[in-house]
């Protein structure tokens, strides 16, 4: 069973579990995918309204990019277990002979690859978040501004807990010119998004 096809309690029920997947990794796709909604929500809240009906146009391609944002978070929630399974797996491989030990090794480095490479996606998508919930607090339904700074932090979370996870398989991984390029994406990313929220949140507290 996927875990996007779980329930919530069901959900929270396997993470609390002994099982080491899902991990941070799923739950940083979930809280970008949950940011995404949170943006949709307060978009669809400024759509139809006639105080804001100078933005509508731009709140509806808001929604729409963002759905897509969405999907691909929320799909991304599976794909990170997954990508920890591949490793793990590897990790079980026979290593008697040299033949073994080399191959052994040659598939935990394509997996913890791997491992790197879907939080990167995640930390990537959510990162394309923060500029349209920028625009959504900005310019949408004020009623709702705390509902979208929520939307804020839990797209902060996700690309920062999305980069740790990138972090920590980088420390494993051989491929030196794959691991800088990782490294300043990732802090590249970072930088970004929590500049983006510091502006934001200077901006909320200032008209609440």
């Amino acid at each position: 069973m996927k875990l996007i096809d779980m329930t919530v309690a069901g959900f929270i029920d396997e993470l609390a579990s002994d099982s080491p997947a899902p991990g941070g990794g799923s739950v940083s796709a979930l809280n970008g995918a949950i940011a995404a909604a949170l943006t949709s929500m307060v978009g669809n809240l400024t759509i139809g309204k006639k105080k804001y009906a100078d933005v509508e146009e731009e709140m509806r391609e808001i929604v729409s990019r963002v759905s897509e944002i969405q999907k691909e978070l929320l799909e991304a929630v599976d794909k990170d277990s997954d990508a920890f399974n591949v490793v793990f797996a590897a990790f079980k491989w026979p290593k008697e002979t040299e033949e073994e030990k080399a191959a052994r090794s040659a598939e935990i480095q394509r997996g913890t690859k791997i491992a790197a490479d879907v939080p990167m996606r995640v930390a990537e998508k959510a990162a394309e978040l923060m500029p349209l919930i920028e625009k959504v607090i900005m310019k949408g339904n004020q009623n709702s501004i705390t509902d979208a700074c929520c939307a804020m932090m839990a797209c902060r979370y996700a690309v920062i807990g999305a980069l740790l996870n990138v972090r920590i398989n980088l420390g494993s991984i051989k491929d030196e010119t794959f691991v800088k390029e990782h490294a300043d994406r990732a802090a590249e990313l970072e930088r970004k998004v929590n500049e983006t929220e510091q502006k934001i949140l200077a901006h909320v507290y200032q008209n609440l």
